[in-house]
Parts: C-alpha cells; sequence; structure tokens
C-alpha cells in the first residue's frame, strides 16, 4: 500500500468517477455520497502521507513509483513526490473534498457535475506527483477539459464566453510547453524531469544535439525554452499580462469551481516553474530573474489597484489572486532560501485565504442573487456568523499578523530584499504599494457590504447554514494555525527548497 500510496491518491477519484457513471442520475443521494467518498479517502491518505510516512530530511523524490508506458517514445509512469509537492498534494485533496458539500446547491445535471469534478482532481494530482513530462503533459492537459465543461455548462449568463476564453488562454500555453517539452526530449533522449534537471546542471543543456544547436527565432536553446515553458506555466498563475481569462472565468464560474480554481489551479503554473521550468534551463532562469522580478512586481501592484476599482465582489476577489500571485514570482526570482521559502509557502496559503474569499461571495449571492458591492449595505445586522467569518477571512487575505498570509509574505519581500541583484530593493519597496492597496480594496468592500443602514430588502436573510460554516471552517483555521505555526509547513519543504535554490544558483 506504501509504495502506492501516489497511485491510490491519484486514481481513487477516478474510480469514484467510474462508480457515478453507473449510477442512475436520478439517485443524486448516492451520486453526492460516492463524490464525498472519493474525495474524501485521498484527503485521508494525503494526510497519513504528509505527517506519518514523509521523511522530511530527504530532499529529493520519495514513494517513487517508475513503469514503462509507451516505449517507443521513451515514456514512463514515473511518479514521486517531494516537500514542494507534498503540501500541494494535502491541499488539493482538502479543496476538492469541501467542493463536493460546497456544490450540494447545484442541481443541474448532478451526475455529470460530479464525475467531472472528480475526474479534474485527477489530473491536478497527476501534475504535482509526476516526474516524467509526457506524464505531466498529460495530466496537465486532462484538467483542462473538466474545467471547460464545469464553466461553460454551469456558469453564469456569460459562461460560454468564459469558458472559451479559458480554453484558448490555457491551450495556447500548452502548445508552447509541447514545442518545449519535444525539444528537451530530443536534446536529452529522456523525458525524465530529474534526469533534465540533472543535465542542466551539468551543463549539457544546450542544444547541442539538434540542428544549428537548438536557436530558434535567434534565440539561445536555453532561452526559448525557458520562455516558452515560462509562457504557458504563466498564464496558468496567472502573470501580468497573460491574467485577461481569470476574472471572467471566476465570475462566471460556479462558487465551487471558482474555489478550486484559485485555490490550486493557480498555483499548478507556480508549481510547474519550480518543478519544470527553471530548473531545466537555469542559465536562462538567472539572466532573466530580473525581469521576473518586475512581471511579479507588476502582478502585485496592478491586480491590487483594479480590484480597488471594482463593484463586483466576486470580480474583486479575482483581481486580489493576481495580486497575491506575484509575490510567487517575485519571491522565486530573487534565488534566496528565503525568498523561494515565503513563495512555496504563499502558493499554500494563498490557496487557504482565497478558498474562504470565494465560499464568502458564494454565500451573499446564494441569497441575494447579485454580487455588486454598492447594492448591499448593514449585512452585520441579519448575518452576524456571516460577518465574523468574512472578517476574518478579509485579514487572512490581507496579511495580518497571525495569519499564514503574512508570515509568506514576509518571507518573500525578505528573500527578495536579500537578493544579490540589489535592483532588487526597489522592487520590494515598489510592492508595498500593493499592501496598501489590498487593505484599502478588502475594509472598502467590507464598509459596504456590512456596515451602515441595513437594506430593507435584506431584513429576512437567514444566517449561515451548518453545511455554509462547514466549508470555510477549515481554511479558517490553517490560515491561523500556519499564520502560529508555520514550521508546519516549513519543516516539510525546507530540505527540497534548498536543493532547488542550489540547482540554480549553480553555474554550469
Amino acid at each position: 500500500m506504501q509504495e502506492h500510496i501516489l497511485s491510490w491518491i491519484t486514481f481513487l477519484p477516478l474510480a469514484g468517477m467510474a462508480l457515478i457513471l453507473c449510477v442512475p442520475k436520478t439517485n443524486t443521494g448516492l451520486i453526492k455520497a460516492i463524490s464525498l467518498v472519493a474525495t474524501g479517502l485521498p484527503l485521508v491518505l494525503a494526510t497519513w502521507l504528509y505527517f506519518g510516512l514523509f521523511q522530511k530530511s530527504v530532499a529529493g523524490p520519495q514513494f517513487v513509483q517508475q513503469l514503462d508506458w509507451i516505449h517507443s517514445i521513451g515514456a514512463q509512469y514515473y511518479v514521486g513526490i517531494d516537500g514542494l509537492s507534498l503540501a500541494l498534494v494535502w491541499l488539493t485533496t482538502l479543496l476538492l473534498f469541501i467542493a463536493v458539500p460546497a456544490s450540494f446547491g447545484i442541481d443541474k445535471s448532478q451526475k455529470a457535475y460530479y464525475a467531472l469534478l472528480l475526474l479534474l482532481e485527477v489530473g491536478i494530482i497527476g501534475v504535482f506527483v509526476s516526474l516524467d513530462y509526457f506524464l505531466f503533459y498529460v495530466y496537465w492537459e486532462v484538467m483542462l477539459l473538466p474545467m471547460y465543461f464545469l464553466i461553460g455548462i454551469w456558469g453564469g449568463p456569460r459562461r460560454e464566453y468564459a469558458a472559451i476564453k479559458f480554453f484558448l488562454y490555457t491551450l495556447a500555453g500548452s502548445v508552447l510547453m509541447l514545442v518545449a517539452i519535444v525539444a528537451l526530449r530530443l536534446q536529452s533522449g529522456s523525458f525524465s524531469i530529474p534526469y533534465l534537471t540533472e543535465l542542466a546542471s551539468a551543463g549539457a543543456m544546450d542544444g547541442s544535439k539538434l540542428p544549428g544547436g537548438g536557436a530558434l527565432l535567434g534565440m539561445g536553446f536555453q532561452t526559448w525554452i525557458f520562455w516558452f515553458l515560462f509562457i504557458g506555466f504563466a498564464i496558468k498563475v496567472p502573470v501580468f499580462p497573460f491574467h485577461t481569462w481569470l476574472p471572467d472565468a471566476h465570475v462566471q464560474a460556479p462558487t465551487p469551481i471558482s474555489v478550486i480554481l484559485a485555490g490550486i489551479l493557480l498555483k499548478l503554473g507556480g508549481y510547474g516553474m519550480l518543478r519544470a521550468c527553471f530548473p531545466l534551463v537555469p542559465d536562462a532562469f538567472r539572466a532573466n530573474a530580473y525581469v521576473l522580478g518586475i512581471l511579479g512586481v507588476i502582478s502585485i501592484v496592478y491586480g491590487a489597484y483594479v480590484a480597488l476599482g471594482q463593484t463586483d465582489f466576486k470580480r474583486m476577489v479575482a483581481y486580489s489572486s493576481v495580486s497575491h500571485m506575484g509575490y510567487v514570482l517575485l519571491g522565486v526570482a530573487a534565488l534566496t532560501d528565503m525568498g523561494m521559502k515565503g513563495a512555496a509557502l504563499q502558493m499554500f496559503n494563498h490557496g487557504t485565504s482565497a478558498a474562504v474569499l470565494f465560499l464568502v461571495v458564494g454565500v451573499i449571492y446564494d441569497r441575494a442573487h447579485h454580487r455588486d458591492l454598492n447594492g448591499f449595505g448593514g449585512i452585520s445586522q441579519v448575518m452576524p456568523k456571516y460577518w465574523a467569518l468574512t472578517t476574518w477571512g478579509f485579514f487572512a487575505a490581507l496579511g495580518l499578523p497571525t495569519q499564514a498570509g503574512f508570515v509568506s509574505e514576509a518571507m518573500t519581500l525578505m528573500g527578495a530584499y536579500q537578493a544579490q541583484d540589489t535592483r532588487f530593493q526597489v522592487l520590494v519597496v515598489i510592492s508595498l504599494i500593493g499592501i496598501v492597496l489590498t487593505a484599502a480594496f478588502l475594509l472598502w468592500a467590507m464598509q459596504r457590504v456590512f456596515l451602515g443602514t441595513l437594506n430593507a430588502k435584506y431584513k429576512d436573510y437567514g444566517d449561515m447554514s451548518g453545511r455554509e460554516v462547514f466549508c470555510q471552517v477549515p481554511f479558517l483555521a490553517l490560515c491561523l494555525i500556519l499564520g502560529i505555526f508555520p514550521f508546519l509547513l516549513t519543516d516539510w519543504m525546507d530540505s527540497s527548497i534548498k536543493l532547488l535554490v542550489g540547482t540554480l544558483s549553480k553555474a554550469a
């Protein structure tokens, strides 16, 4: 069981999907029960893996399985997990488990909805555990289809537009990734990500085995490989200026899908950069690190500034994700232990706080059937539990001390300030504008929704149900626990992050 635990975690939702497809569509109770079990079991196994089986002192991949898959091209079923991917696998299983009860209000084509939800979990976990680039790419594409349909069928009035925009942006990035993956395979003779990383560290990732030295578009081999992979992953993060699909997708997606999208799908882009881009082309990464830092700061400030101008509650939260994910790119680009650790923490911590914010929006939308921030007022008087949990969620997103976001953002900025390139110090100062703007749009939203005179239209609103509280409390608890005890993440990540920083810092 233990040696195959990653496969169990990955494919149990697929077994659940198969069972759902065999159940009559009218038996919605059984469909929901199967979905809970099929997402709950991976969460139990991931928790066991996190706290019981994983060895924190080991930097490389653990629980490795390596089997021949497509012999003719050298693709393998090659999976493993390290401290960087472990936390994200656990977060994925938690998010997908909570997404099931959060979806109980959806009554349209429930059989198809829950089947696609489980298929989405397979794709996400598969990316995090893949050590073969071909397998990684297959799982990456598997994610695309269920998310497209979940937005396009169960979304809002402009769901088709948002789904197509999401699909086209992601597909464009995938095409660039595929070209780069093929070139890496031709250069190295392997799809193995650890092997490709070893070759890069030894200076063998130079395009020497390709015609013309692997040059393309006037760029050297590493340079164009770097940019093709980076753009593919940056679209998913999303990094400015590749972010425009995100607000539309969030606004039109049903609440549970927005939770998954912000909570874990955006992290796939950051994880892809750290696992399958930067270590494979370290020379090109170091040469372009400052440019990445600039893009990170633009995302931080621009995302917060645009969020300040939104009147749609959900669109405001969507742009806040652009801002918060900018810290990830800034911390990674600094190439310091502190910055990299802060970036890894930020990916996890934003997953928890973003999940809360989108659940908060869903609660009020289910009652008011609109998200206009200027159309509320005084809601705290009739929904005190909702006010209390929302305030906690807002403070977590703001990065208030004792909340997890404070630790990760502080570590990111400190790490960036310590970068060898002193120009990063200027970027850190500029990024502080984003913190002020974040406080402004969150507090202003709270004022418009909860304070002031109660709007008479909402005087009969009921407070949060037990199901709604259940969906939010785990994420809020994580925000507090990891804000006070961040070592529950950092101790597991330390060895892997030090290895990654060493790989990226080493000149070929």
